[in-house]
């Protein structure tokens, strides 16, 4: 066989002790590359469509593995070009089937999801984020001011059925909710199971209490997401009324997500696994819950036999959200987890890229959905910037400062990764020996790290190498 993809150079590595999680990097770095091939497709066997909620979720770990900027502004030019006149992001780009000229096809009534027309928003930035490239910036604010004004419009004129029949007059914080148009939602979560053991797709199920429900929880946390993301966009690029203006837009979002979602204990509305992950992670559980709401998502967890129940939109946050939250022996009990749902049930199975369906081969060794899908494949991010350690600082850009601390597990002895940053190559490598961390870090020229050590004992350090003891 020959094998087929862009040619993309590579930037990013990650090795440790554990030749599981060795293999979960390199099926999900497989899957990536399989499905680069001149624009950033789903899968490369089904559909070989640039779905836009594909790439938001794994844009984040792409630039870790590779150069991808050119390549993403070049697909970002078809996300542009397929954009409706009302400011609809298209599902998946390049168009082959011409939505924005069929706006009477289903498909039409489906294009303007929230976690894939997002797509405008997060994709630039990140890539602004990894690179220090301000021309992606400019080049798609377009485009993604007009995504933003039409979900905003959206949300103040289109209620949820459910909404209405609670309340015929709208409550003021409810023109901020974004419930009244289509929303693909968590997507692909673990399917429950029937009377005879066989997974339920629920689509296929219900296909129209499906399509109906109230998925406002997913659409207004992404509302609030790109409309602050906007924010940070406009005063990248000087546009400082417009920064302001949407600054306090994603204010009045946030607080209306809480009135509608978030319980004064800290628990959501819709009590799922996804909906703690994409609460936490987005900032939108305010500081004197988030213990409270990470405690839940740990019940959750537990209650599921400490598996996960996140899909498309959520997987990706999981093990950082928990960590985060001081929750690391959950994140890795996950990680290392054998049983469906989880990463390394797939290794099992013998799977050789990521599966778009949690049980892609299941138990009686039959094949469900596609096998080559790289979005649930997020989760080696965790790998490189809680297992390794490494991250940018926040505030930061193209790496001019980042951070090294380490978040070892019993069971790794050893961690090593790089990252071919815009000044340079960062090196890190832990060894953990009788409680003790040994850690080496690589400083490029032009930049600044800060090492934190497991017991929280933080340095900063210039340029050059450091090498360092702690516990």
């Amino acid at each position: 066989m020959r094998v087929v993809h862009t040619d993309l150079r590579r930037t990013g590595t990650f090795a440790c002790s554990d030749d599981d999680l060795n293999r979960l990097h390199a099926l999900a770095d497989w899957s990536f590359r399989g499905n680069a091939v001149d624009v950033p497709t789903d899968c490369p066997t089904r559909e070989r469509l640039g779905w836009t909620g594909d790439y938001l979720v794994f844009a984040p770990i792409a630039t870790r593995l590779y150069d991808v900027l050119g390549f993403s502004r070049k697909w970002l030019r078809s996300v542009r070009d397929d954009q409706l006149d009302d400011g609809r992001i298209a599902n998946f780009s390049p168009d082959g089937r011409r939505i924005k000229h069929h706006l009477d096809g289903r498909l039409a009534l489906m294009t303007g999801s929230a976690g894939w027309g997002d797509a405008i928003v997060a994709v630039p930035w990140e890539l602004y984020e990894a690179y220090g490239d301000r021309e992606v910036l400019a080049e798609n604010w377009d485009a993604m001011t007009r995504w933003v004004e039409w979900a905003l419009a959206t949300a103040r004129t289109a209620r949820h059925p459910s909404r209405v029949e609670r309340s015929a007059e709208p409550l003021p914080h409810e023109r901020y909710l974004w419930d009244g148009s289509f929303h693909w939602g968590e997507w692909t979560e673990p399917k429950k199971k029937g009377p005879d053991g066989i997974p339920v797709d629920p689509v296929k199920a219900d296909p129209a209490g499906w399509f109906m429900a109230d998925k406002g929880e997913v659409g207004t946390a992404f509302l609030y997401r790109s409309t602050s993301t906007l924010a940070r966009v406009a005063e990248v690029l000087g546009r400082a009324e417009e920064a302001t203006r949407h600054a306090a837009t994603a204010s009045r979002i946030r607080d209306a997500w809480r009135t509608e979602y978030l319980t004064p204990d800290g628990h959501t509305t819709g009590d799922t696994q996804a909906g703690y992950v994409r609460a936490l992670s987005f900032g939108l559980v305010p500081d004197e819950l988030r213990e409270s709401a990470a405690a839940r998502l740990v019940s959750l967890i537990r209650a599921a036999d400490t598996h996960l129940g996140t899909g498309f939109l959520a997987t990706g946050d999981l093990l950082p959200a928990l960590c985060d939250a001081g929750h690391a022996d959950v994140a890795y009990e996950l990680l290392f987890r054998r049983t469906a749902p989880s990463w390394l049930y797939m290794l099992d199975q013998g799977a050789t890229t990521i599966w778009e369906d949690w049980e892609g081969i299941d138990g009686n060794g039959e094949a469900h959905d596609s096998l080559n899908h790289y979005s649930k494949g997020a989760v080696v991010r965790f790998l490189h910037t809680h297992t390794l350690g490494l991250r940018q600082a926040p505030g930061s850009v193209a790496w001019e400062s980042f951070e090294v601390a380490p978040v070892p597990h019993a069971s790794l002895t050893w961690a090593r990764g790089t990252h071919e940053s815009p000044y340079g190559t960062i090196g890190v490598e832990w060894r953990w020996y009788e409680g003790e961390l040994t850690l080496t870090v690589d400083v490029p020229p032009g930049t600044t790290a800060r090492v934190v050590f497991p017991d929280g004992t933080a340095r900063t350090v210039p340029p050059g190498r450091f090498h360092g003891n702690g516990r």
